[in-house]
């Protein structure tokens, strides 16, 4: 491991590479940082502290939202509008068209459709967010320039973090928009441990030991999943070509235990948001019907048991959702087929579509399970222990640990490849 530290400072190309994510990476941090101005935000801190929701959409910003600065919007609009386009693109077969046969450039007119999606999007989520921050009584009095102001502020930050994702995604060494939610992440750790370090109880030594033992064992499930994969063996029939025959040939279909990666979790949050913010909306209704209504919604999703089984039921059903959108084993069945490669003891056609259906739901099932379990699992322990500054598990590991994992193979994949150069 050491070795191929070294390996990574010793090519030059390599290391400049690095150094200019990690610059990227710190322009992000500091334009988090920085204010929108007009704004009061001391009331804001203690309100994303006591909710586990907006806490959670704070740790995607960075802690950004916390602090209504320039990005306090993070990549989320962005990640919304991927989403839409993934989701338009099932229901329209000319988008998926666009993608797979019309090549580099049917790509790069897909990719910059997902661009302009983002702006509308950025638009409404900030406006949401603000309207819910004065129903709240969290900001003032604001006038038409200052909401003019703070939308477009907000809206060009999240244009701006989309950009460093793509220059981050294009020197090879991860997704962009991945590591940026990495590093927002990762910045809120140092203020954890000194909060910790600040209700530090030498009475329960025992609880933090326990912590420790099942972060590590949380960590170790997470990367065995990700890495798990179920391996299919192809065959290839016997060609004649030239009036020479080659003999048949094996190979393996791998599939994936977790295909769908973090997509479930960030789409069943996105649902879990709408009936909090309405409801915190409609209590400043004057009609008395829908004031009782909304305020037995924000009373039920307040529910610590219930807001965690919609959380686990969504990530279960989306994790279904998004992985036959990305895995069609009818697709696959018919590739095989016309490749004349077959899997052992399944014939070709519609059996082997229907055997690939089977086994993916079985492996998928595994997989959503574990994923709604980690997505839920911080809600647990704080139940169980009655500790905020403890959390085990929960979206932010989840991310931390796969975008960790998918930036060591890109570095491994270009020392490798610069072995063979050197070779």
């Amino acid at each position: 491991m050491l070795e191929k530290v070294t390996q990574i400072f010793k090519i030059k190309e390599l290391r400049n590479k690095i150094f200019f994510i990690l610059t990227i990476l710190v322009i992000y941090r500091l334009a988090a940082n920085v204010p929108i101005p007009g704004v009061d935000t001391s009331q804001l801190k203690a309100f994303f502290e006591g909710n586990q929701l907006f806490g959670m959409l704070d740790m995607f910003s960075g802690g950004g939202l916390k602090n209504i600065s320039i990005v306090m919007l993070g990549v989320g609009p962005y990640i919304t509008a991927s989403i839409v386009m993934q989701v338009m693109t099932m229901i329209f077969p000319k988008l998926e068209q666009l993608q797979k046969e019309e090549g580099e450039a049917g790509r790069q007119k897909y990719n910059s459709w997902t661009r302009y999606l983002t702006v509308p999007f950025a638009i409404l989520q900030v406006f949401a967010m603000i309207s819910l921050f004065r129903s709240q009584g969290l900001i003032g009095n604001l006038l038409p320039m200052d909401y003019i102001t703070i939308i477009t502020t907000a809206t060009a930050g999240t244009i701006f973090l989309m950009w460093l994702g793509e220059l981050i995604t294009e020197k090879g060494l991860g997704n962009g928009v991945s590591l940026l939610i990495f590093a927002g992440i990762v910045s809120a750790l140092p203020g954890s441990i000194q909060q910790l370090l600040a209700t530090w109880d030498s009475s329960m030594v025992l609880t933090y030991f326990s912590f420790l033992v099942l972060s590590i064992v949380t960590v170790a499930g997470i990367v065995v999943v990700n890495e798990g994969q179920r391996d299919i063996p192809v065959s290839f029939a016997r060609r004649t070509r030239a009036g020479t025959s080659s003999g048949a040939t094996k190979s393996n279909l791998p599939l994936r235990v977790n295909q769908a990666g973090v997509i479930p979790i960030i789409f069943a949050m996105s649902i879990m948001i709408f009936p909090g913010m309405i409801s915190n909306l409609l209590l400043q209704v004057d009609q008395e019907s829908v004031k009782a209504a909304a305020g037995w919604m924000a009373d039920l999703f307040a529910n610590q048991v219930f807001y965690s089984v919609s959380y686990f039921i969504l990530v279960v059903a989306f994790t279904f959702f998004y992985t036959s959108v990305t895995f069609d084993p009818k697709n696959i069945a018919e590739s095989l087929q016309r490749q004349g490669s077959f899997i052992p003891g399944i014939r070709p056609g519609v059996p082997t579509m229907e055997y690939l259906n089977y086994i993916v739901n079985r492996i998928t099932t595994s997989g959503a399970l574990f994923l709604g379990s980690v997505a839920v699992l911080p809600f647990i322990v704080q139940g169980i222990t009655g500790m905020k500054t403890l959390t085990v598990g929960g979206t932010g590991v989840l991310i931390v640990v796969s975008v960790v994992i998918e930036t060591m193979k890109q570095v491994e994949a270009q020392l490798v490849m610069r072995d063979y150069e050197g070779f």
